[in-house]
């Protein structure tokens, strides 16, 4: 299974993000219910149902495999199920289609982020590539901007394009770790997981996670450097990203 999305930098506005979620439906039991309490969380199974009652309360419980509700009162809502459905699932969201990198300067670094989701269940782990050329004048000479082919720091007057997916310092304040929620576990690959060190190789893998590794959001920090001889004009262009499951 692969699912894919495309990052566009530049000036213009382009087209909005995409959504591809692969998810099946839990099974609902039906609510159990008396004249004064509604329990709506329970699997029928097998070993079937066990109840004890009095005449303002019923409680019913069983084991098994089917049930996944919620049961609420006034104060209090609780959301359970001991198993869900064992069919895998693999949902990527990119988060910001569009990144502005702003005026270069030989100066400073240009920067900006752009974020992406992967919730995966049971589908073994997954690794997000990304593929794409580094930014290129438009018209004129058509001149790249060099990527980053290691990972490096920021210099400013170099001409460098580099990305990483970790929180940084330098050469300010950027990006963010990969934020796992409550039970995600992907983190950022290897050349990609350092702070304050860039690099962009087209078709390398820049985040990885393992067996049914929940939801994780990635921050893609973006670093572009130019020297006094980097041709002006307006540059643009675009990666694309591919989210890969594996078995």
């Amino acid at each position: 299974m692969k699912l894919l999305k495309k990052i566009f930098w530049g000036i213009e506005l382009l087209a909005g993000a995409l959504i591809i979620s692969y998810f099946t439906a839990p099974a609902l039991a039906d609510d159990l219910v008396s004249p004064h309490y509604t329990f709506t969380e329970q699997s029928l199974g097998s070993s079937g149902l066990y109840g004890s009652q009095s005449p303002n309360y019923q409680s019913e419980q069983a084991l098994g495999i089917l049930g996944l509700s919620t049961s609420a009162s006034t104060n209090i809502q609780v959301q359970a199920g001991n198993i869900t459905t064992g069919d895998p699932s693999l949902t990527f969201i990119v988060d910001s289609q569009n990144v502005n990198l702003g005026n270069f300067s030989a100066s400073t670094a240009s920067t900006a982020t752009a974020t992406f989701e992967v919730l995966d269940y049971t589908s073994y782990g997954y690794i997000v590539q990304i593929y794409g050329s580094p930014p290129a004048l438009v018209g004129g000479s058509g001149h790249t901007l060099a990527a980053m082919s290691s990972a490096g720091p920021s210099v400013a007057g170099t001409e460098q394009f580099g990305i990483n997916v970790v929180a940084n310092t330098s050469p300010v304040s950027l990006g963010a770790n990969p934020d796992h929620g409550q039970f995600g576990f992907g983190s950022a690959a290897t050349g990609y997981n350092t702070t304050n060190n860039y690099k962009y190789v087209s078709s390398d893998t820049i985040a990885t996670g393992p067996k049914s590794s929940g939801n994780t959001i990635y921050t893609i920090s973006y670093v572009i450097n130019v020297n006094e001889l980097t041709p002006g004009g307006v540059y643009t262009g675009g990666q694309t990203l591919i989210c890969t499951a594996t078995y």
